[in-house]
Order: C-alpha cells, then sequence, then structure tokens
C-alpha cells in the first residue's frame, strides 16, 4: 500500500484533466462543503434497503462514458476507489471480491468502481496500468494512494480505515455515509450452541457433550465447540470425583489414577498451579504408559484455559524439562 510516485501522480491528474471536465469541480466541492449531508448524494446511496441496494449504492461498474460521473464527480463526496481489472485474470476478480465485500461492510464512506480495461481500453492509459489488478483511490478528483497484486484481507480493510480517516474533513459525503448508515446486528444465535448450553446449564453433561460432539462432527475445526467440550468433559469428572481422593494421591504417589484425580479437584477448586505441579511431579517421576498417561491428562487440562495464561506458560516450560 503505497502513495503514487509524485511524478506519476502529476501525470495521471494531468490525464484526468484531459479524459474528463474538471473546470467546475472546485466550484462544486466548495457547494457541497456547504450542502447539508442530506442532500449529499453519498448520503442518498448510503440507506441501502438490502443487500442487492446495497451493492448498487457502494459499487458500479464504470465505462469510459460514465467515467466522469461515477469517478471524478463522485469523488468530490467520498473517495472512489477505482480497481481496474481484465476478464482473463483470477486476482482480478479476487480483489473485486474482497473490495465489494468491504465496500458494504463500510457503508458508504468510499465508493467502489469497477472498470474492465478490455472492455474500456481507454481508461487504462489514463492510469498507466502495467497489470492488473491494479487499484487507484481519488479524492476531489485526484489520485491519492495505489496498490497492486491482492494483499491481505487485514492489510487493504486497514487501508481503505486509513483513507477515510485522512480525507472525512475534506469530503462531506464521508460523515454523511457514517450518519446514515445502519446499527449493526447481531448475529444470528447457533441453535447447536443454545441446546448444548441450555444442556450444560441444566447439569445433564452427557446431552452437552453430545451437542459438543455434533457439531465437531459437522466442523471439526471449531474452536469454541472443543473448548466447551473440554469443558463438560472436565466438570463431569470432577463433578463425581470422591474429595478424598486427595489424601489417597498424597499418599500413594505411585496410584496414577489417584493423581489425575486429585489435580482434577485442585484444578476445580482454584488451585491451578498445585494441579499441573502435581501432574509434572508425576511425568518427572515416571515413565512409559504411566508418564505418558499423566502428561496427556496434563496437556487436556491446559486446554482448559486461555492459550496465553501465564500460568499453562509455565506449566509447559515445566513440562518440557521434565520430559526432556
Amino acid at each position: 500500500m503505497t502513495r503514487p510516485d509524485p511524478r506519476q501522480t502529476a501525470a495521471l491528474s494531468a490525464a484526468l484533466s484531459r479524459a474528463v471536465d474538471l473546470s467546475a469541480l472546485k466550484a462544486r466541492a466548495d457547494a457541497a462543503k456547504t450542502a447539508p449531508p442530506a442532500a449529499s448524494p453519498a448520503a442518498a446511496a448510503a440507506a441501502p434497503t438490502g443487500a442487492t441496494a446495497a451493492a448498487g449504492a457502494y459499487s458500479t461498474d464504470v465505462t469510459e462514458a460514465t467515467f466522469q460521473a461515477e469517478v471524478v464527480e463522485r469523488s468530490l463526496q467520498v473517495p472512489v476507489v477505482v480497481v481496474l481489472t481484465a476478464s482473463y485474470s483470477g486476482q482480478s476478480q479476487q480483489m473485486v471480491a474482497l473490495l465489494e465485500k468491504l465496500a458494504a461492510e463500510f457503508g458508504g464512506s468510499w465508493a467502489l468502481a469497477k472498470v474492465d480495461i478490455d472492455a474500456n481500453p481507454r481508461i487504462a492509459p489514463l492510469f498507466g496500468v502495467q497489470s492488473v489488478p491494479m487499484v487507484v483511490a481519488i479524492a476531489g478528483g485526484q489520485p491519492v494512494e495505489a496498490f497492486g497484486d491482492v494483499p491481505p484481507e487485514a492489510q487493504v480493510r486497514q487501508w481503505l480505515k486509513g483513507l477515510v480517516d485522512a480525507l472525512r474533513d475534506r469530503l462531506p459525503g464521508i460523515r454523511a455515509a457514517e450518519a446514515n448508515a445502519p446499527e449493526p446486528q447481531p448475529e444470528p444465535e447457533d441453535e447447536r450452541f443454545t441446546r448444548a448450553e441450555t444442556a450444560f446449564e441444566q447439569g445433564d453433561y452427557a446431552a452437552a457433550e453430545a451437542a459438543y460432539q455434533d457439531i465437531l462432527a459437522a466442523e471439526p475445526a471449531n474452536a469454541e465447540a472443543k473448548a466447551a467440550l473440554a469443558q463438560v468433559r472436565f466438570l463431569a469428572r470432577a463433578e463425581v470425583t470422591d474429595p478424598s481422593v486427595i489424601v489417597r494421591a498424597d499418599m500413594s504417589p505411585d496410584d496414577i489414577d489417584a493423581q489425575l484425580a486429585a489435580a482434577d479437584l485442585e484444578l476445580a477448586g482454584q488451585a491451578a498451579e498445585q494441579a499441573f505441579a502435581r501432574l509434572i511431579a508425576v511425568v518427572r517421576r515416571t515413565s512409559g504408559p504411566d508418564r505418558d498417561k499423566a502428561r496427556t491428562h496434563l496437556v487436556g487440562l491446559f486446554d482448559l484455559f486461555a492459550a496465553d495464561d501465564p500460568r499453562v506458560a509455565k506449566a509447559r516450560r515445566d513440562l518440557a524439562s521434565a520430559l526432556f
């Protein structure tokens, strides 16, 4: 993401002035600054009535005949992001899809102009296109930013946010679009998780476990379901464990099952460091299947915590030391 080279900017600005009528731009811009937001074309476009309307409001296929109205004149109100594409370019289609998604996300604070350079050959020389896709941001009839290829979505979103922030006080349509943007709607609840959570709250751990397993059968990478399943299994195990097992584990250090159960109860009692230390000690003094059993149980307990929990980080280091 870069600003165009000043020499390229000057050349492009000159080319724009030759290609379109820029003689009245300053007067229109001055008038736009004093016009009420409701009168702004961008403000009217920023109130979509559905997915199709939203796409039409924020994204336009631009031709040589419509370039002045859809790019130059519209850029007096909001930044216009011009994406130059070709039908043979797969990357062009990726870039268009990404920009269309982000245009709707930004709610009209910038506009997307799509140009097929094969169908509109006189526009490509205007921008000095050497490869596609090429993206150029136009504001007030002037090029202000440009990039090529297909950067990661997060990078493009950040670039667009910076563009809008930098131009908010210069282009009246940005604030108008933001003022008219609908409130974001909460995502609908996933009924599968609702069923699982209801069963969990009622203490029906078997039903909750089955519900989370069903989610993972359909979506093996669902991190939320994985974490919830680990919690359910842990609580189901801990609730049926005899509290006296901690004393038994302390008196019989070689009783592996007692050590695992004791660690569960200590963790359930908010003594995470004590539970981790108990199992690391088992790993350190055992070998073979007993050691593997203790290590596996300990790693399963780690899954109950956030990955960056400092207690887990320390226990992982201590476990590595015990193993090697």
